[in-house]
């Protein structure tokens, strides 16, 4: 008779162990227990560390609370201004209800994949091509909200969006990079205009400037001189300045004006009064007589600046 009862007492301490076993769950921290008790859904949500749920009666299911990063196929699609893209993105993502995450939906994951991958065709053909390569942030947002509409009522929520690459087909490239070059030679040409604008404003103040001061001229003349002779030329060129011919012209004009004033000092002036009246009137007698021959005139020299100048070159 004891030995009945102490084998009943085993039996049931190891039924009462295999029990427990069988009740006995742990849930980590970054996850939530659901219960489902003959099929229906336990109100209570269990939370991390140890738990127990009635055996062959409830069970329980571990929900990830995590951010779950998950990459988005590339998706081929034309823009606005038919351009055909392919552009491939990454969502990332959170459950915040637990029990929703498991009724709402079969399989919450698969469902925002397939959200995500038709949002992302959608924001394509709503998009310019521009916008995709250099308006990221907001059709960022723009998916985000398109793809967090309806996995809010999965219990869901989504974090974030982000559009990883956008594939161009080879042609567009090539287009871009000639209309890239252009705008840089563009660029390059306006820098250039400025800069001829400026130095020829600094040569119009510099000209002001050497007109009041003749000897600037002849410093930058010799400054010239001296940048060309610096160079490994057998033959310098030697130009006459300017200066110098006008005061060459100028001594040749002043020549046969002393000659018109001698000449003149040497005939006399002509009385005045009336003394001068006989000699007016005796004037057509004496055109009678016949005319003495004129002197040749003394040829007047040409001036420098008649004459082509030489240049003046120099042997070293």
């Amino acid at each position: 008779m004891v030995d009945a009862l102490v084998t009943l007492i085993v039996v049931l301490a190891c039924l009462g162990a295999l029990g427990v076993l069988a009740a006995a769950r742990v849930v980590k921290q970054y996850e939530r227990g659901v219960v489902f008790r003959l099929g229906r859904l336990r109100s209570d949500i269990r939370g991390p560390g140890f738990t127990m749920i009635a055996p062959f009666v409830d069970r329980l299911q571990k929900v990830n609370m995590q951010i779950v990063t998950m990459p988005v196929p590339a998706q081929e699609g034309i823009t606005r201004d038919n351009v055909t893209v392919r552009v491939d993105a990454v969502v990332y993502f959170k459950v915040v209800d637990a029990a929703e995450a498991l009724v709402a939906v079969e399989d919450y994951r698969f469902a925002v994949s397939q959200m995500a991958q038709t949002s992302l065709r959608s924001i394509i053909g709503k998009s310019d091509l521009d916008d995709l390569l250099s308006n990221r942030e907001k059709l960022n947002q723009g998916l985000e909200l398109m793809i967090d509409s309806p996995a809010v009522g999965w219990g869901v929520h989504i974090d974030r969006v982000e559009i990883k690459d956008v594939s161009l087909p080879e042609t567009m490239k090539r287009s871009m990079a000639r209309q890239a070059e252009a705008d840089r030679e563009r660029r390059a040409r306006v820098i250039n205009a400025d800069a001829e604008l400026q130095a020829s404003k600094k040569l119009a103040e510099a000209a002001s400037q050497m007109a009041d001061t003749p000897s600037a001229l002849q410093l930058r003349l010799l400054q010239t001189v001296m940048a060309v002779a610096a160079e490994k030329n057998s033959t310098l060129v030697l130009p006459i300045p300017v200066e110098l011919l006008r005061f060459l012209e100028k001594g040749q004009q002043e020549i046969p004006a002393a000659a018109r004033t001698e000449s003149g000092a040497e005939g006399g002036a002509p009385a005045a009064g009336p003394a001068a009246a006989p000699e007016r009137e005796a004037a057509p007698a004496q055109s009678a007589q016949p005319a003495q021959p004129a002197q040749p005139a003394r040829q007047a020299m040409p001036t420098l600046t008649e004459r082509e100048p030489e240049p003046h070159t120099v042997e070293r």
